[in-house]
């Protein structure tokens, strides 16, 4: 049945695409609509590889460069990225808008993690509902965007990198190479990956910190006609003998197969600019170990899997001063995941369980958003979604466990999810204003809808899924100014989220913990309400054409009823960035900090942190070797090898001390 209306859909979208044929042909076309509330982090060309202080860093270190997105840490590879103070559930992350959802019940494997910095061009962050075309979302959306040579003149690329650290002998190697022409073109890259243990401040080892991961990527298109043309990518990844210190079982291998094939037609009509579709599958791979750990109360092993397979149509066009974006999506995700505890003595049985109980979520989706220019220096966007989701639980023995605490409980539940924002912008000479409203909707994940005893090794708790729960729902708020004279650039942002029916794991002592030493069993309840709120200052001063001065002031607070204050809420944040360039030379310190973290959460696992500030420097040159370019970047981290973790670490885990790296990128063409 779910497969009938994923293909009605997608006829839907190609018949939609061929009416368009009909209209007049344009003068010119476009790409998207003016993105005046998205945050744009370029990760892939020579300006980024010279802006950040690690060029090679992992898309963890460029992602939490954004103002509304931190991310939470588990150990030294894969961190969950937590958009406007609130976890991954609350938000949607797309690479090149392919809806993929994550394969472990720990949260070891956030989107991000299968991508590299080799294969992205940019991430696109929009703030809460505004522009969620990838689907219907509360906090916020991250599309990370594949870079691609594209069509053009005969050319041939490359590019080589290399790189290495030195507290936890972390290796670095990759390249890539592209060649294009105006008919086809075609780019592979690859990144390999190797780190051992890294140490904190003052030199303590933090155990079970490596990781191995390599990833493969290509990308090739071919012109069909002057306006029409074909593209397909493909993305495999893969993670070996990765070690998580925060948690008690550590991954032996986290792989991931990323595909897709899309459609896309230019110059329609005079008003339709933009016609392009996409298919796409992903099978990820996800496999929990212990082995590597000493001692442990009872050996387990918990692989998990999940498959989505979807499709997104968009149509683009202008008419007057109406810019508009049109997408019809849908996808089918399977995700399971079991879990065996193996018998400490002979004669014993092992204990087996479904902690995803093959769970199948089917999702088909409308939105639609107009950009208008009322004025040259007034604009309003508005912007409005909705979707049909669907669950089915297909493992019996999974739904008869289930319904032991809710007989109630059917196979497949079927909800509607809405979203809508309206956003102005006004300019006026030096200063800009913005201010929206938005209204968006949210289904409960997996985990909190169908989770089957998963252990949080934060609070200790095993929490089990509500499958009866409603639609949580948020209202924010968000506004923004800014200025820009001379030398002087600085802008004051602020949202606030006002979510109802909210989520969250509660304590239920009639119910008997799973794992040995835990604190006993929460199940997934709503609350009446929550609230976030966060401020963001900017102050860049470009002080000449060789010195930039970049500071950032941050803070959020978050609570809600029965639980008071919400965990992994930022608190009073900072950071500045001094920069020189002169000719091919770059010099940059840099500083970041926190106040201290007091305003937590025990229930939860929380811990008071003290304050902390770390510094950094790092120095590049451009060089030529026999006509080929090269940029080398030197640096240390955590100079004064501070020892110190921040609100986002998980058990407070701390972070890697003094650190040496080095990267080299050389490119041809």
């Amino acid at each position: 049945m779910c497969k009938k209306v994923l293909s009605g859909f997608l006829i839907a979208a190609l018949f939609s695409g061929h009416l368009s044929l009909a209209q007049k042909q344009a003068n010119h076309g476009t790409d998207s609509l003016a993105r005046h509330l998205d945050e744009v982090i370029i990760i892939t060309n020579k300006s980024a590889a010279q802006k950040y202080e690690k060029p090679l860093g992992s898309i963890e270190s460029y992602l939490e460069k954004s103002e509304c997105v931190n991310m939470v840490r588990r150990g030294a590879y894969a961190w969950e990225p937590y958009v406007n103070g609130m976890a991954s559930e609350r938000s949607v992350t797309t690479i090149g808008g392919m809806r993929i959802y994550a394969a472990c019940t720990d949260k070891m494997d956030p989107v991000t993690s299968y991508v590299e910095v080799s294969n992205l061009s940019k991430a696109i962050i929009h703030n809460g509902t505004s522009g969620a075309s990838t689907g219907s979302t509360i906090a916020g959306s991250i599309d990370l965007q594949p870079t691609k040579a594209g069509f053009g003149e005969r050319q041939l690329k490359g590019r080589g990198l290399l790189g290495f650290e030195s507290n936890n002998g972390q290796k670095i190697v990759g390249g890539g190479i592209s060649f294009s022409q105006p008919k086809w073109y075609v780019d592979v890259n690859t990144t390999f990956r190797n780190a051992g243990d890294y140490h904190a401040g003052g030199g303590q080892e933090i155990l079970y910190s490596q990781f191995t991961k390599w990833n493969f990527a290509a990308n090739a298109g071919y012109k069909l006609g002057e306006h029409k043309e074909i593209e397909a990518s493909l993305i495999y990844d893969k993670a070996t003998n990765v070690g998580y210190p925060a948690l008690p079982m550590d991954v032996s291998l986290a792989k991931a197969f990323i595909g897709s094939l899309s459609y896309t037609q230019h110059h329609i009509s005079s008003t339709i600019h933009l016609w392009e579709t996409k298919i796409y599958h992903n099978d990820i791979t996800h496999k929990m170990d212990d082995s590597k750990r000493p001692y442990v109360p009872i050996r387990m092993d918990m692989p998990g899997k999940s498959r989505t397979t979807g499709f997104y149509s968009k149509l683009v066009g202008e008419s007057g001063n109406n810019h508009w974006i049109s997408t019809l999506s849908g996808h089918q995700n399977q995700s399971r995941a079991d879990m065996t505890m193996f018998a400490n003595a002979p004669g014993q049985k092992d204990m087996y369980m479904l902690t995803w109980p093959n769970v199948f979520t089917n999702y088909l989706d409308a939105f639609v958003t107009d950009d208008i220019a009322l004025s040259e220096k007034f604009s309003i966007n508005i912007s409005t979604g909705i979707a049909v989701h669907n669950n089915v639980v297909k493992d019996t023995f999974g739904l008869e466990s289930l319904q032991i605490f809710y007989p109630e409980m059917q196979r497949s539940r079927t909800r509607v999810l809405t979203r809508a924002s309206i956003a102005t912008q006004y300019v006026q000479k030096n200063w800009a204003f913005k201010l929206s409203v938005s209204y968006g909707t949210r289904a409960p994940s997996v985990s909190e809808g169908y989770g089957f005893y998963l252990f949080n090794s934060f609070d200790g708790y095993d929490y089990i899924g509500n499958p009866m729960m409603r639609n949580e729902k948020s209202t924010s708020l968000s506004a923004g100014v800014s200025y820009s004279k001379g030398m002087l650039m600085t802008k004051v942002s602020s949202s606030v989220f006002y979510i109802s029916d909210y989520i969250v794991g509660v304590p239920n002592p009639q119910l008997s913990g799973m794992t040995i030493g835990g604190n006993g069993v929460k199940v997934y309840q709503q609350v009446s309400w929550a609230r976030i709120a966060n401020v963001v200052a900017d102050v860049n001063l470009h002080l000449s054409d060789n010195w930039q001065w970049n500071n950032n002031f941050g803070y959020r607070r978050g609570v809600a009823a029965l639980i008071g204050n919400i965990p992994f809420i930022q608190p009073f944040s900072y950071s500045s960035d001094l920069g020189y360039k002169y000719k091919s030379y770059g010099i940059n310190i840099s500083m970041f900090g926190n106040a201290r973290h007091n305003l937590i959460n025990p229930q939860f696992g929380e811990r008071n942190l003290p304050p902390f500030v770390v510094f950094n420097l790092s120095a590049s040159k451009q060089f030529q070797i026999r006509k080929l370019p090269l940029m080398a970047k030197a640096g240390v981290e955590n100079l004064a090898d501070t020892y110190y973790a921040t609100f986002s670490d998980w058990n407070a885990i701390p972070r890697m001390g003094r650190n040496f790296y080095l990267n080299l990128i050389v490119s041809f063409n």
